[in-house]
């Protein structure tokens, strides 16, 4: 294995990669990663259907050659990129965003040795020309966009002496300015790198056991920190430093923590499985000071795998076996309904759910008075679909083990 010399960058130097408080902008058919540009599964989208025919929107391709896995899709530049399984490898694959058609797929590196759960977890991240990308068995690669050539690599748990749980890595890296950032856990639960060299900028200085959820920046007056779930709490640290500023041991020691947390207007909410319920913190920062307060806890979010998201001042996520509604602020649960609900993606005012199983995917208008769900589609596979869907362009991809569909849900 080729292996990158590690520098740890001074402070100034770590300063001045991050040279963006925020993701870089996007063309606005992009969607460069996990849960799209902004990591809160809010698509900006407009102009779709409201209403779906009984058949469900039009399909316009479907590859069935993705191999087994959850990834989800990054869409840039009219190309489509996920993974999944072959042989004993994780294949990094690209399509043709308006065919379908394979362009080039490459070996990551190994395939998650869980026997069990064995299918390709994180979704790769694009920026610009290069592709970033973790693997179950925790090998972290940076690649060409053009042809999926690994261009640097580290080994999260060799190199970095990471700890996971026992369900291996499924953490989608975040890009930010030039950094590109991961939790390998273990002494340091956060590592960032130099994006184009792979050498090291900084270490978090507290230890934890990585979960299975990204990281998602929060930016307010113009300090950014950084936030995580583990299963060791929720965790904060300095997104210039490294350095940690607050933790919460909220489901500290759960079985698996895997939502990604969601910010938005102040308000940080995690929820998790196993009957643990969530947490909500009020989040503000002044002189540099970051405090984080909690605000309410919640049982009827349960969330295992999946994600949330906020939009229009509600929380929307996985129940006990529905689709929930609540106040951002208070908590307060406004509705349930009893569809399958696991990964749930927001776009044009509408509500895209999949069920964390069976391939059934349900378009919800979530202010609509009387019925709710305004169609629904079923696709082909077999086990766990954990895969999250994607609305970009007038089109939503949906995964499913080994299949990928693209549809059309531009209103004509």
């Amino acid at each position: 294995m080729n292996v990158i010399r590690l520098a740890v960058l001074s402070l100034p130097a770590a300063a001045l990669l991050l040279t963006a408080a925020t993701p870089p902008p996007c063309q606005a058919a992009d969607w460069p990663g996990f849960l799209g540009p902004n990591r809160d599964g809010c698509s900006s989208d407009t102009g779709l259907l409201k209403q779906w025919p009984q058949e469900g929107p039009a399909l316009l391709w479907k590859s069935e050659s993705v191999g087994p896995g959850w990834s989800s899709v990054a869409v840039a530049s009219g190309l489509v990129y996920t993974t999944g399984n072959e042989g004993d490898n994780q294949m990094l694959i690209c399509l043709d965003a308006a065919t379908g058609k394979e362009k080039w797929r490459a070996a990551q590196g190994p395939k998650s040795s869980h026997n069990k759960y064995g299918g390709a977890r994180a979704t790769p991240t694009v920026d610009g020309d290069r592709i970033y990308l973790t693997g179950g068995d925790g090998l972290m690669t940076c690649q060409r966009a053009a042809d999926g050539h690994i261009q640097w690599k580290h080994d999260l748990k060799r190199e970095m002496d990471g700890k996971v749980g026992g369900w291996q890595y499924a953490e989608s890296v975040l890009i930010l300015g030039k950094l590109a950032i991961v939790t390998p856990g273990g002494q340091h639960a956060v590592v960032a790198l130099d994006k184009m060299t792979g050498n090291t900028v900084w270490k978090s200085d507290k230890p934890a056991t990585a979960g299975y959820s990204s990281l998602v920046p929060i930016t307010l007056n113009n300090s950014t920190v950084l936030v995580n779930g583990s299963q060791s709490g929720l965790f904060v640290v300095d997104a210039k430093t490294g350095k940690e500023i607050y933790r919460n041991p909220f489901a500290d020691g759960n079985v698996a923590n895997s939502p990604t947390p969601a910010y938005s207007d102040g308000y940080l909410f995690w929820a998790v499985g196993y009957n643990k319920g969530g947490i909500c913190l009020k989040v503000s920062q002044t002189g540099g000071a970051w405090k984080f307060e909690e605000a309410w806890t919640t049982h009827d979010f349960a969330c295992h795998p999946g994600n949330y998201v906020v939009a229009q001042g509600c929380i929307y996520g996985k129940g006990k076996g529905a689709l929930v509604c609540a106040d951002l602020k208070t908590g307060a649960t406004k509705w349930q309904e009893r569809i399958g609900a696991g990964q749930v993606t927001w776009a044009d005012g509408l509500l895209f759910s999949q069920s964390d199983s069976g391939g059934k995917l349900s378009l919800l208008d979530p202010k609509a008075e009387g019925t709710r769900v305004k169609g629904s589609i079923q696709v082909a596979g077999t086990g766990n679909s954990w895969s999250h869907p994607v609305v970009t362009n007038g089109r939503l991809y949906v995964r499913y083990d080994t299949n990928l569909y693209c549809f059309d849900v531009k209103a004509k």
